[in-house]
């Protein structure tokens, strides 16, 4: 769902509005398990991908996002969530990831959690690691996350490209991650939701097979957040599947208040 171009003036949705979202993950062509996990259940939606071998990636990440669904607001389905909460939920699940695998594994984790402040609705987006949040909000595709990777200084240093940071040797090392008793702070930011956002969260087995540009024709030409889902991770598969691949689409509308689509 797009907003349509020649309506330059974005609109604030509401308290009413309508999510509509869709999931999906893939063990990739080259990995023997699956060690990412996520989450697409209203208010929350995130993905964590695990790291470490033999298996305890898979436990790290698993660790985070139950640690994640352990929120309050996800079993009252409430949007009154704020970055200190989420932070020390994320903080719970470092310290759970550590005691559960010895410190011998770690896991990124990025999403969001649909928020609302004085009756506005908010995206608050979080980051830790490598994974991506992405918005498409009147057909541009806007990377709101900043990753959390040694390659990610080098391009802010103006050091390499970010095409080049795509093939770098090291770009699979991460800064800052859960569970490896290094830094664990999330980064956040808190975006007014407008009609037609579509949110885009995912592992690094999408976007390091497919560039931007790639991934956001896919978000503007296919309708139904699963189907969008679906062709995203089909196409990284094309690509290569290299990694484990995992995609959360949400899509923001105007509707009766309180309603929430998976479709």
């Amino acid at each position: 769902m797009n907003a349509d171009p020649s309506d330059t003036a974005p609109t604030s949705l509401g308290p009413g509005f309508a999510l509509s979202y869709g999931c999906g993950t893939d063990r990739g062509h080259k990995r023997e398990i699956n060690e990412d996990s996520f989450i697409a259940s209203a208010p929350v939606f995130a993905v964590a991908d695990g790291m470490g071998g033999h298996e305890a990636g898979e436990i790290a990440s698993a660790v985070c996002i139950r640690t994640l669904a352990g929120l309050p607001q996800l079993a009252s389905r409430t949007r009154s969530t704020t970055a200190v909460e989420l932070q020390d939920c994320i903080l719970a699940a470092d310290t759970r990831i550590r005691e559960a695998t010895g410190a011998r594994a770690g896991t990124t984790l990025s999403g969001v959690v649909v928020v609302e402040q004085m009756g506005v609705p908010y995206w608050l987006v979080m980051n830790v690691g490598d994974s991506r949040t992405y918005r498409l909000s009147k057909g541009d595709l806007e990377q709101v996350s900043v990753d959390h990777s040694e390659v990610q200084e080098l391009v802010d240093a103006g050091s390499i490209t970010a095409e080049e940071a795509m093939v770098h040797p090291r770009r699979h090392v991460v800064t800052r991650a859960l569970g490896t008793g290094d830094e664990n702070e999330a980064d956040f930011w808190l975006l007014p939701i407008q009609e037609g956002d579509r949110m885009l969260i995912c592992s690094d087995g999408l976007n390091g097979e497919l560039d931007d540009e790639h991934i956001a024709r896919i978000l503007r030409t296919t309708g139904q957040p699963q189907d969008a889902v679906d062709a995203l991770i089909e196409a990284a598969l094309r690509s290569g599947g290299h990694d484990n691949v995992t995609a959360i689409i949400v899509d923001a509308e105007n509707a009766q208040a309180g309603q929430v689509h998976n479709r």
